[in-house]
């Protein structure tokens, strides 16, 4: 009898079970299936797809120009220095020979030169016929508290970071409107999200290309054109060796937040799926920002004493 009970009881237990959380995990799995099913469709759309990338001679840019040419896409490499876009290039077609997709093209692109950029994108769409794709990586970033930072400094971290973009984003438009098909994809960061102290233009430039994107995915959307921003947190690149510092000179150092970020070809994978999962909106990054994420937002007065905190500390060093 005892044991009788303990198995009417055990059954009672799995039913209650299943009655309470199968209605909730059922439509969550459909959902999931359906995700993956529409993210492997786009994946395979991406084949012979144009694919202009911004600051490809390195870092991110360079991992995402593997991403998209083993997805079979057409890979425009453009950043300013054109020896490093031609390594790229060579690598591409020597890592990835067996590869059935068309040889990248290089084009030397300065962001800060606003003039140049409707030409070079015109040379591209001459070979081409189109561009499917932009993906607005290039940018440079600072090291440097506000006051002491030169406003040539801010001019020259927002002419590349917003206005090159921006630029670069507006020259490809029409062509993109004309077949009602295109995709601009921006390449932001968790501090476009919140700022953190010595980060005041770097922070400013990527909250601009934010709300440059929310508007221009709302305004483009009744031509067939996506917009795609990622905001990924820390990635071991060559950002912090790049960057200046407030009086306009070569940072010069790798931080250790930046050594211990997120390899980049990981987060290329990781855009390469917000794509096909048509996202509009993705922050790539740790525990760490997305709490910081939320506690500005959620608790702002907690949040503007933690970094009034970690102004002192860095003040102090």
């Amino acid at each position: 009898m005892k044991n009788l009970a303990e198995r009417s009881a055990g059954s009672l237990y799995w039913w209650l079970l299943a009655t309470l959380f199968l209605p909730i995990a059922i439509p969550g799995l459909v959902l999931k299936l359906l995700t993956m099913m529409k993210e492997q469709r786009n994946a395979r759309h991406l084949n012979g797809k144009v694919v202009l990338i911004t600051g490809a001679s390195s870092g991110l840019g360079e991992a995402l120009a593997h991403s998209f040419f083993l997805a079979g896409c057409k890979v425009v490499l453009a950043a300013r220095r054109k020896d490093e876009l031609e390594r790229v290039r060579k690598d591409l077609l020597e890592l990835h020979a067996t590869v059935p997709t068309h040889p990248p093209i290089i084009l030397p692109l300065d962001l800060s030169d606003l003039n140049s950029i409707g030409g070079k994108v015109q040379s591209v769409l001459e070979i081409h016929g189109a561009i499917d794709i932009l993906v607005n990586n290039g940018g440079i970033s600072v090291r440097g508290d506000a006051l002491s930072t030169a406003i040539d400094v801010d001019i020259r971290i927002m002419l590349v970071n917003y206005f090159g973009s921006v630029a670069l984003t507006k020259a490809c438009l029409p062509s993109m409107m004309a077949r009602k098909e295109g995709r601009i994809v921006s390449i932001s960061s968790v501090q476009g999200k919140f700022a953190i102290p010595h980060r005041s233009a770097y922070s400013a430039s990527k909250h601009a290309m934010q709300a440059f994107c929310d508007s221009l995915r709302a305004e483009v959307a009744k031509d067939n054109i996506k917009v795609t921003l990622i905001s990924p947190g820390y990635i071991n690149t060559a950002l912090s060796l790049n960057a200046l510092t407030g009086t306009g000179a070569s940072y010069g150092k790798m931080d250790a937040a930046t050594a211990g970020g997120a390899s980049p070809q990981d987060t290329a994978s990781s855009i390469l799926k917000a794509i096909a999962r048509d996202e509009k909106d993705v922050m790539l990054a740790p525990i760490a920002p997305r709490a910081a994420y939320w506690l500005r937002h959620l608790m702002p007065s907690v949040y503007f004493w933690i970094m009034k905190k970690r102004a002192e500390k860095l003040n102090s060093t």
